[in-house]
Parts: C-alpha cells; structure tokens; sequence
C-alpha cells in the first residue's frame, strides 16, 4: 500500500529515517508519526492517502469550482491516524492563482502550524479564540467557528491568511494565500469528508504543482 506516497516529517522538511517497526525519527525532532504525502497529485495517490487516513476525516472544499483542482494533500499515520491535508488550487479573478489548505489534526501534531509558518512549540496549538469568530463554515451540516492565527512571527516571506477553530476534538486549520483570498469565506462555506464521498472522487480533478511548503 502507499507506494505512491513518499514519507517525512510533519514538522519540517527534514529527511526522517525508519528506526524499527513502525518507528520514524526526525533530527530535528526526535521521534514522530510519519507524514505520507504524494510525489505527484493524482486519483491513484488519493485513495493510497485514503487508505491510510481510514476514518480520520480528510476535508476540501465542496463543491470545488470550474477550474480547480487537488494539488497536494497529506496524512500523518502510524499505528493511528494524527492529521490529513488537502489543498485545492484555482484562479479568481481578484486573486489570481490560489491554494487553499485544509489542515485536520489531533492535539500536538504540528502539521497546521508548519503549513501556517509558524513554530508553536510541542503542542502546535494556535492562539486566538477571543470574541467572536472570523467566519463560520460548515462541516458537512455541521457548523464550525474560525478564529483568525496571527502569522507576524512567521520564517519567511509568505502571502497567507491562516484560520483556526475546534471541530470534533480536533484542531481545524485554513491557510490561504494570498492573504487576499480570504474573502472568498463566507458563512455556509462547506467541507467535505471525502473519505466518504464515494464514487463522487471520480469527479475531483488531480493536477500540481503543489504548493511549496
């Protein structure tokens, strides 16, 4: 299983190395769950990333727009599943080129926080939650708050607006780019399982390039 999936840190971008079985170290942060992501974005690697991710939810954007596409994803998983990522990528009119990305993950993951820029420490929690939120969306029927995560202590040079709430005990993140882009939230906006989507993948679009991250 997985062959099209290529393995590394969830935290960085450091090579990580099988210690034993089941075991996966990072030099820069000693043992961690593997991240499986794909070499290149298609049908074949989404259902190698499904199977991994079983019943951990992995959430995009529903309906996807004329013209987009799934240019990346991702799941942390050994023994359990810790966290899955999509990124839909298209073009609008204000905006231009746009990615996306939808970061679902347990509690100390540090998935979100990577895709966001940001170092939060071992919890990789994000910050904020105060007053009401920036925007509400939907999971599936379900209603979801989002606070926005401040990316000012962020490495690098990166055009983003980055979104975060709770959902099912999970750490739910947006991270859009350009920061412009998150005008295209709107309450009602909805996100979709898709690991229970059926015969309907069929009908996603699978392209890159993948986002750089």
């Amino acid at each position: 299983m997985a062959e099209s999936l290529r393995v590394g840190c969830p935290r960085c971008a450091e090579p990580i190395a099988e210690t034993g079985a089941g075991a996966w170290s990072c030099p820069a942060h000693g043992e961690v769950v593997p991240m499986w992501r794909p070499t290149d974005s298609s049908y074949e690697a989404f259902v190698d990333h499904l199977a991994r991710a079983g019943a951990f939810p992995t959430y995009l954007p529903w309906p996807l727009g004329p013209g987009w596409v799934v240019s990346d994803f991702a799941v942390v998983a050994g023994d359990s599943t810790r966290a899955t990522m999509t990124c839909a990528s298209g073009t609008t009119a204000l905006d231009g080129p746009v990615d996306v990305i939808v970061v679902s993950e347990e509690p100390g993951t540090g998935l979100g926080a990577r895709l966001a820029g940001l170092d939060l420490g071992s919890d990789g929690a994000p910050s904020g939650g105060a007053g009401p939120p920036e925007v509400r969306i939907r999971l599936e029927t379900y209603p979801v708050g989002l606070w926005p995560v401040s990316t000012s202590a962020a490495d690098g040079e990166w055009d983003r607006s980055v979104l975060a709430g709770e959902a099912e005990g999970r750490w739910l993140w947006l991270v859009l780019r350009p920061a412009s882009a998150i005008l295209l939230l709107r309450d009602g906006w909805i996100l979709r399982d898709l690991s229970a989507v059926g015969p309907q993948l069929m009908t996603l679009t699978f392209g890159g390039p993948a986002p750089s991250w």
